[in-house]
C-alpha cells in the first residue's frame, strides 16, 4: 500500500453532488491550476491545514454503510493523487458507488481512473483558447479538452459543467463553447453561476449577468437534451 489519499475536507451528506444518490463528498487536497474564481483556495496546496486522515475517513464511511449510497471524490483535483485508485477500491469494497469531480488536469491519469467510477462531474473551464484567462496556467485548455474527449469515449455517465463569472465570460463566448460541446456529443450541461463571497483572485468583483441572460438560458435549453442552471 502506498501513500494514503490526502483529504482536505468532507461533506457528510449531500443530494446534489451525485445525481439521485445520497452521497458523501471527499475534498481531495491539491490542485495544479489557479482558477481565479476558486471558492476553495485552501485546497490548492498539496498539503492542507485541515486534512482528515484516510483512516478517519474510512471509519466514518464504515458507520454509513447502508445509509449512504455513494462517495464523491472532489477537490482540489483528485486525479493528481496517485493514491486515488486504491482509495476508490476501498470505498467500492464497502458497497458504495463512486463519483468523481474533475477538470482532467492530467489527461492520462484521468483516463486511467475513469473505469473505476460510476459517474463524473466534469468541469469545462472555457474553450481551449480562452482557458488560461481562468486557470492561470498555459496549456490548461488543451489538457481540459483532451480529458473531455477521454470522458466521452469512455461512456461513463457524466455531466459537463462550467462555472461562469461574467468578467471572464460573455454571452457569445459561453454560447460558442456550448455549441462546441454539443457537437462533441455532450448531452447534459450545467452552468454554475460563481459564488463571489470568496474567490482566489480578490481583484474580481461581483459577477453582473448580461442583459440577455434569460434568452441565453432558453437557447441552452433547446441545444442540450438536459440543461441545468445553478445559481
Amino acid at each position: 500500500m502506498g501513500a494514503a489519499l490526502r483529504v482536505g475536507g468532507m461533506v457528510p451528506l449531500t443530494t446534489l453532488d451525485f445525481p439521485d444518490h445520497l452521497a458523501c463528498v471527499l475534498f481531495c487536497q491539491g490542485c495544479g491550476w489557479r482558477c481565479r474564481y476558486c471558492h476553495n483556495p485552501q485546497l490548492i496546496p498539496s498539503c492542507g491545514a485541515e486534512e482528515r486522515s484516510w483512516q478517519d475517513v474510512l471509519g466514518f464511511l464504515e458507520q454509513r454503510v447502508g445509509l449512504l449510497e455513494a462517495v464523491v471524490f472532489s477537490g482540489g483535483e483528485p486525479t493528481l493523487q496517485l493514491a486515488l485508485p486504491d482509495a476508490i477500491a476501498q470505498v467500492r469494497s464497502m458497497g458504495f458507488k463512486v463519483g468523481l469531480h474533475s477538470a482532467g488536469i492530467k489527461p492520462r491519469l484521468f483516463r486511467q481512473v475513469l473505469p473505476l467510477v460510476d459517474w463524473v462531474g466534469f468541469d469545462v473551464k472555457a474553450l481551449p483558447e480562452h482557458s488560461t484567462l481562468i486557470t492561470g496556467v498555459e496549456g490548461s485548455g488543451k489538457a481540459n479538452w483532451k480529458s473531455l474527449e477521454h470522458l466521452l469515449e469512455s461512456e461513463v455517465a457524466h455531466e459537463c459543467r462550467t462555472t461562469v463569472h461574467w468578467q471572464l465570460f460573455d454571452a457569445d463566448r459561453l454560447w460558442d463553447m456550448a455549441q462546441r460541446l454539443r457537437a462533441l456529443g455532450v448531452e447534459r450541461f450545467a452552468v454554475q453561476c460563481v459564488r463571489t463571497s470568496r474567490m482566489l483572485d480578490e481583484t474580481l468583483t461581483d459577477s453582473h449577468p448580461p442583459y440577455d441572460q434569460q434568452k441565453l438560458w432558453d437557447r441552452m435549453g433547446t441545444l442540450f437534451p438536459t440543461f441545468v442552471l445553478r445559481g
